[in-house]
């Protein structure tokens, strides 16, 4: 594929870094600096504004991907809108396909959504993204990452198993878990394990589980403690993030919810919009502030300043006073497995929802969802299986589907199936797969 992007930031760079092994991808940059750090990757770096005219319809001929992820919305969308007006003034040059990221509430309300009517084929809001992940995963203690497929019928929560855990030492087969999930992979140290029923669970293990929303939430008292009172949670930073956040957790009637911020004016500016939440005028870093709001009862902490140091310091120091999960942001990718090195439960980045949709759009037709996890290692995908697929009409015993890689789950019609041997993928089933990135092209051959 030939794509082009917009934008050489963190998000512009990591997606051009996933993308240009396998497609010809131009970037367009005003930044001389952010420039110069393209040119690392297989790429052509362009200097220019990726919103105009002319230095764009060099470029549009033959493309097939436009990816505008700048750090200014307007610049963004004006991009993908001036794609589409240049292509339909070049009679006999096909159609592109364009993503914007944006980040203002006045241009969107969900994660993805779709502004076609205004040359927007996909219009991506990182923060908000990053929000509802978080909110996701606060309904279990042990809970530090979960993720949704096949349109609420299937989920997946990643657990932290703590050395005190009762799971500690017990074979997967004696894990008490509902008909309707699944373990679907271990990760342990720097290793990625598919388990089979004699494999024991270790202390400091991550455990995927797969399964229906309704029998997930059971999964609490297997895995941690259950909580018997409201969710103590407590949000340092209500910038879009924090905002975003608060108003999804805001809705939850077993949530007691306090916002720290530092700038007076948005503590008054968020007050009027969230009704029956405690917002406190300070900073997340004031040891005196923490323990005169009992930060050791805190269920969960979430630290998303605009500062990856200030919410690497913010929950340290939360979980050194006693809070029993921290959770911090991290803009910077390659922070988020130093954060969790270092004591953090979850670091989460707001570039990776973007970077995913992307990937989604360039492996080809039949996926519905990519989650990526373990720091891009490992892949859960969800395919609609097609007609011409490979894997349509074989029982999965039959099908000699590659190393690394599970069907984990799948959903037809409105039953949701932990497959067997015996199982028979139809057409229109939806197919949710973990497989290892390195598994993860041989995988695609069976759905194209």
């Amino acid at each position: 594929m030939k794509i082009i992007i917009i934008g050489a930031g963190e998000v512009g760079y990591h997606i051009a870094k996933a993308l240009s092994p396998k497609n010809d991808v131009i970037i367009i940059e005003k930044a001389e600096e952010a420039l110069k750090r393209a040119d690392e990757l297989d790429v052509l770096a362009i200097e220019g504004n990726g919103a105009n005219a002319e230095l764009l319809s060099k470029f549009l001929q033959d493309s097939d991907l436009l990816v505008a992820v700048t750090g200014l919305d307007e610049v963004n969308i004006v991009a993908c809108m001036t794609a589409k007006l240049v292509i339909r003034s070049k009679p006999g040059w096909k159609d592109i396909k364009t993503i914007a990221r944006v980040s203002n509430p006045d241009y969107i309300d969900s994660p993805v959504t779709s502004r076609a009517q205004v040359g927007v084929d996909l219009m991506i809001c990182p923060e908000l993204a990053l929000a509802s992940e978080v909110a996701e995963i606060l309904s279990s203690p042990s809970a530090i990452d979960a993720e949704m497929f096949a349109e609420g019928k299937v989920r997946m929560t990643e657990f932290a198993i703590s050395p005190e855990s009762k799971l500690v030492g017990k074979q997967m087969q004696d894990l008490k878990l509902a008909d309707c999930c699944i373990v679907s992979a271990v990760f342990r140290d720097h290793e990625i394990i598919i388990p089979h029923g004699s494999d024991v669970i270790k202390a400091n293990d991550h455990v995927v589980v797969v399964g229906k929303p309704e029998a997930m939430e059971s999964l609490s008292s297997i895995f941690g403690n259950e909580v018997h009172h409201k969710n103590r949670v407590l949000i340092i930073g209500c910038g879009i993030v924090g905002f975003y956040l608060a108003k999804l957790i805001s809705k939850e009637e077993n949530v007691d919810l306090k916002i720290i911020e530092h700038r007076k004016n948005r503590c008054i500016e968020v007050a009027e919009t969230l009704e029956g939440v405690l917002i406190l005028n300070g900073d997340g870093t004031d040891l005196n502030l923490l323990k005169e709001e009992n930060i050791e009862d805190m269920d969960v902490v979430i630290a998303v300043t605009d500062s990856d140091e200030k919410n690497l310091l913010c929950a340290l120091l939360a979980k050194q006073l006693g809070a029993k999960k921290v959770i911090a942001r991290a803009d910077r990718p390659d922070y988020v497995p130093l954060f969790e090195m270092i004591g953090i439960d979850m670091a989460v980045s707001p570039r990776q929802a973007t970077v995913n949709e992307v990937l989604k759009l360039t492996m080809g037709r039949g996926i519905e969802k990519l989650a990526t996890l373990e720091g891009e290692k490992a892949e859960i995908i969800e395919y609609t299986a097609s007609r011409s697929s490979k894997i349509v009409g074989k029982s999965l015993d039959k099908v000699k589907f590659p190393k690394g890689a599970l069907v984990t789950m799948v959903v037809h019609n409105d039953d949701t199936i932990i497959p067997r041997g015996d199982t028979v993928i139809r057409e229109g089933d939806r197919v949710i797969i973990f497989a290892l990135s390195s598994a993860v092209p041989a995988v695609e051959k069976f759905f194209k």
